[in-house]
């Protein structure tokens, strides 16, 4: 692999994430992932994160077949950062009229992005680039 693959990667995750953060994700999924578990919220946040899970799985199979486990990881990542956004939120009060609200949207966005990079640079480390 190298850095053209690497820049295709890096492509393929930011549309991997457009594609499950927008396109795929219904209002009931995004308004049911910010319940408390207790309310409902454990299944739309597993719907969402297992989305991005089965999308970098896909991308292992393609880019990196050993590391096919990068998959259930992000779910997990994914999951974690999402509902940490939204218990920071919660506990904040903030609603879509504060400006921390927005910026909380932001820092879960680049949460995602950074988790992305680390994959990889997981993948480069394990074709040798690194």
């Amino acid at each position: 692999m190298g850095p053209i693959e690497i820049i295709t990667l890096y492509i393929a995750f930011r549309l991997k994430h457009l594609v499950c953060d927008y396109f795929l994700q219904t209002k009931k999924i995004a308004l049911g992932k910010e319940e408390p578990f207790s309310d409902g919220g454990m299944k739309p946040l597993a719907l969402h994160a297992g989305c991005h899970g089965i999308g970098t799985l896909l991308l292992m199979l393609f880019f990196a077949p050993s590391l096919w486990f990068l998959g259930p990881v992000d779910f997990l990542i994914h999951g974690a950062i999402d509902k940490t956004k939204t218990l920071i939120v919660r506990k904040k009060g903030w609603t879509t009229d504060d400006t921390p609200f927005w910026w909380s949207i932001g820092i879960d966005q680049e949460a995602h992005n950074y988790t992305h990079l680390a994959y990889i640079i997981i993948v480069a480390i394990y074709c040798g680039i690194f």
